[in-house]
């Protein structure tokens, strides 16, 4: 019979899906030289277009990113690039409270208080998010043209898939 662990400590270290295509949808906009709508995004990802409405909800909601109606609407950044961290975006989109569940409050850990895991982790966090706050989103775009070319080309067919982050 396997031994029973103490406490059950798998971390697995990803970005929720949202975080993803918020960054994704602001490297778009930052490279774009146009409007684009969520539909045009989720087309050239082949995301679902759904789940990409309420990220920009969000975007738009925490003020990163602005939209218009109507004729000629769609979306566009709402501060430049360059003033826009990658830690900012994750912070406001990620749950790091929960990173494991000693973190939550009222977790009853029975060594909560006496183990040196969760600073360590608090740590951890606090490094990753110090690094991602070094970063903006025009730092992932080095080259618009390149990232325009292969992005808002006609949509990729089966054979090329852009279903993976830049």
């Amino acid at each position: 019979m396997p031994e029973k662990a103490i406490c059950d400590m798998r971390i697995s270290m990803q970005l929720s899906l949202h975080t993803d295509y918020a960054l994704r949808v602001l490297m778009t906009l930052a490279a774009a030289d146009r409007h684009l709508s969520v539909d045009d995004i989720a087309r050239r990802f082949q995301i679902s277009r759904n789940h990409l409405a309420k990220v920009v909800q969000r975007l738009q909601a925490e003020g990163l990113v602005e939209t218009f109606r109507g004729r000629g609407g769609g979306m566009r950044l709402a501060r430049p690039a360059d003033t826009i961290t990658v830690g900012e975006v994750v912070r406001r989109f990620e749950n790091l409270d929960a990173f494991v569940s000693c973190f939550a409050a009222g977790s009853g850990c029975v060594i909560n208080g006496v183990c040196g895991l969760k600073p360590l982790l608090s740590e951890a966090i606090e490094d990753f998010l110090t690094k991602l706050d070094q970063r903006r989103i025009s730092e992932l775009i080095p080259d618009p043209q390149r990232f325009r070319d292969r992005l808002l080309r006609e949509p990729a067919t089966q054979d090329e898939p852009l279903n993976h982050p830049a």
